[in-house]
């Protein structure tokens, strides 16, 4: 009888043992594989050119959102930058049909817009409050609004600027304003440095890109207020190239503008008659 009990001891410890070896197994095999699809796709683009559907200007940081067309394979749609050049299409290039696009030239990266190319102007509004954890001051974004900034807007004949206009050249906007589409330029140059240090000479303070990389990140992260908001403007502005030839070496800045009004079209802009020349937003400090 014994013998028996002892047997059946064993027997039952086996199937115990088995059964938790067995549940062990089907735990560690059914885990999810982490690594699977984690790696980010590549931001580098080969040379060419890419039309352009979208673009956007964030001045918290200076950053072009591009989206483009005819991407290559396991390149993003979405070409993030804050080194980028800019140059209106040629009369050529606009006779034959040509559309914004973005092109790639080794490290060179120019946008080459039409007349009436809108580009989205994301703008943060910024206000110092007390971090109520450490007491200390913080610049912080309290609100955001959108425009659309147009630089090359206005560009007509007998506003003689030459060669310069289609010279890839960096550019900052002119000081961010509501309502009206933003036409024009703060500053311009063959290096960014010289553009910021052009919109500081005319309007006695740095681009609010330049003023935001220092203040926003002091603490080493990006602060945004609780009751941050967000304000989109529409666009109601646009302009029609002209095609015509330009002739004098001095680029416009911006001023007072009159335009018609008409629905946008985000990114690539609506023909209307604009009756203000190149640079023609205006400026408010």
């Amino acid at each position: 009888m014994l013998r028996k009990f002892i047997a059946l001891f064993i027997s039952l410890s086996l199937c115990l043992t088995t059964v938790a070896c067995g549940s062990t197994t089907t735990s560690s095999t059914s885990q999810p594989n982490v690594s699977t699809n984690t790696a980010p796709p590549s931001a580098k683009l080969t040379d060419g050119k890419y039309p352009v559907q979208q673009a956007t200007y964030n001045d918290v940081d200076g950053e072009y959102s591009l989206m483009l067309l005819d991407t290559p394979p396991g390149s993003p749609p979405v070409f993030r930058t804050t080194d980028l050049q800019m140059a209106r299409l040629t009369d050529e290039e606009i006779e034959n049909g040509a559309q914004t696009y973005l092109e790639v030239n080794g490290s060179q990266k120019v946008m080459h817009l039409t007349e009436d190319f809108k580009i989205e102007y994301v703008h943060n509004v910024t206000e110092v409050q007390t971090n109520p954890q450490t007491g200390q001051q913080e610049t912080v974004i309290v609100r955001r609004e959108s425009n659309f900034w147009a630089p090359f807007a206005g560009a007509l004949a007998g506003q003689a600027i030459g060669s310069l206009l289609f010279t890839p050249q960096y550019y900052v906007p002119p000081v961010y304003q509501p309502g009206s589409v933003m036409t024009g330029y703060g500053g311009y140059g063959s290096s960014y440095n010289t553009a910021v240090e052009q919109y500081q000479s005319r309007y006695n303070s740095p681009p609010p890109a330049v003023t935001n990389r220092q203040t926003l990140r002091t603490t080493g992260s990006l602060r945004t207020s609780p009751s941050s908001t967000t304000t989109r403007q529409t666009s109601t502005t646009t302009t029609k190239s002209t095609g015509s030839g330009y002739g004098s070496s001095n680029l416009q800045q911006s001023g007072d503008s009159n335009s018609t009004k008409k629905q946008p079209s985000f990114g690539s802009g609506s023909p209307s008659r604009s009756k203000s020349g190149f640079g023609s937003s205006r400026r408010r400090r």
